[in-house]
C-alpha cells in the first residue's frame, strides 16, 4: 500500500473515532473544526436537524483583510473569537468540540482557548 494511502486511511479512522463519540443537539451543538495548510474554519452544527447554526473561516471577507496568513495560530485564535461571538448571538453557550482528525495542539488548541475566553464553554 502506498504511504499516502496509509496516512489517509489512518486520518479517516481517527476522524471517525472522534466523531462517533459526538453528536450535536439543539442545546449543545457540535463545533466542527476544519484545518488546512492555508486556512482554518469551523461550524456550529445541530446534528438532529442537520443545520449549521453559525460558521466562521479565514476565507470570510471580514477576516481576510485583517490576517496576513490564514493557516497559523493567530488566525485560528481570531476565528475562535469570531465563532464565539456568532454563537452567543445565536443563543448558544455550550458546544461539543469536534477536532476531527487533528490533534489537540497548535492551531486547534489556540482556537479552543480563544473561543473559551470569548464566552463559549465545552
Amino acid at each position: 500500500m502506498d504511504k499516502n494511502k496509509k496516512l489517509q486511511k489512518r486520518r479517516l479512522r481517527r476522524r471517525n473515532h472522534v466523531r462517533n463519540r459526538l453528536r450535536g443537539t439543539a442545546e449543545q451543538p457540535r463545533l466542527s473544526v476544519q484545518r488546512s495548510l492555508k486556512h482554518f474554519g469551523c461550524q456550529v452544527i445541530d446534528d438532529l436537524t442537520g443545520k449549521t447554526l453559525a460558521s466562521a473561516s479565514t476565507r470570510d471577507k471580514a477576516v481576510r483583510g485583517e490576517l496576513k496568513q490564514g493557516g497559523n495560530c493567530d488566525a485560528a485564535a481570531a476565528i475562535g473569537k469570531m465563532i464565539a461571538e456568532k454563537a452567543t448571538a445565536a443563543g448558544i453557550k455550550t458546544v461539543r468540540l469536534d477536532r476531527g482528525h487533528s490533534k489537540y495542539h497548535g492551531r486547534v488548541k489556540a482556537f479552543a482557548d480563544a473561543a473559551r475566553e470569548a464566552g463559549l464553554s465545552f
